[in-house]
């Protein structure tokens, strides 16, 4: 049994992946619309965005809120963007540097700024990528109401372009009128593939590094989502992180499960069990240190 029923009676979605289009499948000349519900979620899904733009040879921005902050989270997960921004492919931008002046937005030059950024692409002769945190919408600054006509302009001017945008919404902060008012100018919608999603649990796919995230608490009664999850992850060449730092409980047999499959793809292929001390200490109870090629790491050392 799980350790919380408050949410009893549980509501529980199993099975189909509820992305419309994979963060790895995005080309030149889309504008996709990023709806996350979780920060994890959010860091995850930039990161591989920048990951496969780095390494297709395009020039990358991200605009965020703490660029410190961001590049932080884009070490833990491995990826060298040190040495890229030393050769001007990879920028991390303030909201403060590219979006807004001051407590306000100005549409022309929120857009003179992303047409700079394309040209000084172009002069290098490679195509950009640029990942935008909406989240500036959200605070008390001037010219909030310009957000719709910004996007219809991101796509009008970058259409036909080596460009790529992805626009980053959070879903439980936004609301869904304006999520509705911008989803017409996008050409895609991107979300993490899910296989599980009730009030208890969430399990979905991780992009960078690749493998499975769980958040929440899980028992048996989650064995068939978690099996379609590590299924995928088995038919992959790449090394595995599955993500259990938000994860507040876990089962017996839902860690057997997990370390069976650790099993089945080491020791040709490394394994991370990334958890918080109490879900890492039942894995190594079960023999997770005895398996060749699994490395056990404690979430909140980090």
């Amino acid at each position: 049994m799980r350790v919380d029923a408050r949410y009893a009676p549980r509501q529980k979605w199993v099975g189909s992946i509820d992305a419309d289009s994979q963060i790895t499948d995005l080309t030149l000349d889309d504008h996709a619309c990023l709806t996350f519900g979780e920060r994890e979620e959010y860091l995850d899904l930039t990161a591989a965005y920048i990951r496969d733009g780095l390494a297709e040879g395009l020039r990358v921005v991200w605009l965020s809120e703490e660029p410190q902050a961001a590049r932080a989270e884009l070490d833990r997960r491995g990826l060298a963007v040190r040495h890229a921004g030393d050769g001007g492919r990879m920028r991390i931008v303030a909201w403060q540097d590219g979006l807004l002046s001051g407590r306000q937005f100005a549409l022309e030059d929120a857009m003179r700024w992303l047409r700079a950024q394309r040209d000084e692409a172009e002069r290098a002769h490679r195509g950009l990528r640029v990942a935008i945190d909406m989240g500036w919408a959200l605070s008390p600054i001037q010219g909030v109401e310009q957000l719709p006509a910004f996007e219809r302009q991101i796509a009008e001017t970058l259409a036909g372009t080596r460009v790529s945008v992805l626009c980053q919404y959070d879903r439980e902060r936004f609301d869904p009128v304006t999520l509705a008012s911008v989803s017409a100018f996008h050409t895609r919608s991107v979300a993490a593939a899910t296989y599980h999603d009730d009030p208890l649990l969430r399990i979905c796919r991780q992009y960078a590094p690749p493998g499975v995230r769980l958040a929440g608490q899980i028992d048996s009664t989650a064995a068939e989502s978690l099996a379609l999850a590590l299924a995928e992850v088995i038919r992959g060449d790449a090394d595995v992180t599955v993500n259990m730092s938000e994860l507040t409980f876990i089962d017996v047999a839902c860690t057997r499960m997990i370390l069976d499959c650790a099993r089945s793809i080491c020791p040709d292929r490394k394994v991370v069990l990334r958890c918080h001390s109490t879900i890492s200490a039942r894995f190594v109870l079960l023999g997770a240190t005895d398996i060749a090629g699994v490395t056990v790491e404690t979430a909140d050392e980090r």
